[in-house]
């Protein structure tokens, strides 16, 4: 039987390659808006950051966000990642 490809993507803060389930994509939508992605599929551009509070700290930090989806990202998406991650 064949064995199924993992997708891989790269977490924007950490540089790893880690599969899609142990990330949280954050897309900026052709309106300009800024969403949570839990579906992985939404429209737009997205960037992808691991599941971990540290990390979460070091993006708002840095403003990494900001600087990948060409957007200011808001304080509300921010805590709505916060939120997802304490569940």
């Amino acid at each position: 039987m064949k064995t199924r490809k993992i997708p891989l993507r790269t977490c924007v803060i950490t540089k790893e390659n880690l599969p899609k389930s142990e990330l949280l994509r954050v897309v900026r939508t052709p309106e300009g808006n800024v969403i949570v992605d839990t579906t992985g599929k939404a429209n737009g551009r997205g960037a992808y950051i691991k599941k971990d509070i540290s990390v979460l700290e070091k993006a708002k930090k840095s403003k990494i966000l900001d600087k990948r989806l060409e957007v200011e990202v808001n304080e509300d998406v921010y805590e709505e990642i916060r939120k997802i991650l304490e569940n």
